[in-house]
């Protein structure tokens, strides 16, 4: 048999399996797809500004903004007696919270509390303070070089999540007013001088429990 006696279909060469094929017609219209792509496609470096949207934010503009003009009257304005936070979280956290406290989002409540005591020694950023009536609770003061929690951010009252892009922005936020208070309240003050000495400090605090009572001051006042 030769191969002209073959059947016509026989002697039609196999295309390759798995092998995709396109006409010209498709082929152009995939590539005016892609030059549409390219075309409408706009790449920014990650430097460039946000033309549009939010601002990014700016952890001192925000602090200078916040701080001393909002944060510090807001704190000032509802500061309670540190003993009768203590005796009203002791009783009922959550009653206790509700009534003097703020809370952003499920965690615990932070309060504008103030104190009067004898200053004692630093230990740890801490400086300790005998308040009458407190024996069983430990009360300090930060007064750094580290001041650690957002209590300045979340005892405030108006500081809330929704107000950033993110939680960074809201970490930063809280950071940002510990920075501020450290330049308008700590640079100038030494736990040294006023060792033995009888204090007032208006400030918040994040109590976990009743019993450990430490504030972020947002003012220090010692008596002559």
């Amino acid at each position: 048999m030769t191969t002209a006696d073959l059947p016509q279909t026989d002697r039609t060469p196999a295309r390759p399996r798995g092998r995709l094929t396109l006409g010209s017609g498709s082929l152009i219209a995939l590539v005016l797809l892609f030059a549409a792509i390219a075309a409408t496609t706009t790449y920014r470096s990650d430097s460039e500004a946000r033309t549009s949207g939010k601002p990014a934010f700016d952890a001192s503009t925000y602090a200078t903004s916040t701080y001393e003009p909002k944060v510090v009257p807001a704190i000032k304005k509802n500061a309670v007696d540190i003993a009768t936070l203590h005796q009203a979280i002791a009783a009922d956290t959550e009653a206790a919270g509700k009534q003097y406290g703020h809370r952003p989002g499920t965690g615990p409540y932070s309060y504008a509390a103030t104190l009067t005591g004898t200053a004692g020694a630093v230990s740890n950023g801490l400086l300790q303070v005998t308040v009458d009536g407190l024996d069983k609770a430990r009360v300090s003061v930060q007064v750094g070089p580290a001041i650690n929690g957002t209590a300045l951010r979340d005892a405030a009252g108006f500081i809330t999540f929704g107000q950033f892009t993110n939680q960074v922005e809201y970490a930063d936020a809280g950071t940002a007013l510990n920075t501020a208070m450290k330049d308008k309240v700590l640079k100038a003050f030494d736990p040294a001088a006023v060792r033995g000495k009888k204090i007032t400090v208006i400030g918040a605090m994040t109590p976990l429990t009743a019993d450990v009572l430490t504030l972020t001051p947002v003012s220090i006042e010692a008596a002559s």
